[in-house]
């Protein structure tokens, strides 16, 4: 396995979340190895971004996580019930980071569905399939991801990021790999910044 590292994390923001569209999220859990393609990011720039959490240097219990090292997992609860995964990028203290929004199972659909539906993927309707992993939320409920792995270093054995998993077959993405470009979503409060086009996606 060919995991990011932090020189990934170091690049601007806005590049890196272009670059880690379809790169592997690798979740480890009760025993369980769950991998999905990364099909949706989202890209948020503390320094110039209303919609950041620690725009103009902001700092609070919640946001502290986001001053920390590149590649640190920053974990929050939105409407007091779903979690959001990002990483943080950049330099240590600058407080930007980017918000997988999406992504599909490649390995272990079984125990995401398990966690996501209560149920094996083959017993998946048609509305389930379509809305497995296709939002924060949905993802982290697959993945167990949740508030304990708020500040989990890069170097760690439960929550990665790889480019590509030969072992288990899965390759490289391609160097130029078509995506599409748009605002982001549910930033309605953030005044000039609705209108940054900081969102991405991939055909699935």
């Amino acid at each position: 396995m060919a995991r990011l590292n932090r020189e990934f994390f170091l690049q601007d923001t806005v590049a890196a979340a272009q670059a880690l569209l379809g790169c592997y999220l690798v979740r480890v859990d009760g025993g369980e190895t769950i991998v999905c393609r990364i099909t949706e990011t989202e890209a948020y720039v503390g320094a110039v971004d209303k919609a950041c959490h620690a725009y103009g240097g902001r700092r609070t219990k919640r946001t502290e996580t986001l001053y920390a090292t590149p590649g640190t997992a920053y974990v929050y609860l939105i409407y007091g019930m779903y979690s959001c995964l990002n990483f943080v990028t950049g330099p240590e203290g600058e407080a930007s980071a980017i918000l997988v929004r999406g992504c599909a199972p490649v390995y272990g659909a079984d125990a995401a569905a398990r966690r996501r539906f209560g149920i094996a993927a083959a017993e998946m309707n048609a509305s389930q399939r379509k809305n497995f992993m296709n939002g924060p939320g949905k993802l982290c409920r697959g993945l167990s991801i949740d508030r304990s792995l708020n500040g989990l270093p890069l170097e760690n054995q439960v929550l990665c990021l790889a480019h590509d998993l030969p072992e288990l077959g899965l390759a490289r993405r391609p160097e130029e790999l078509p995506f599409h470009t748009g605002k982001r979503i549910g930033i309605d409060y953030a005044q000039e910044a609705v209108d940054f086009p900081w969102r991405f996606w991939l055909d699935e």
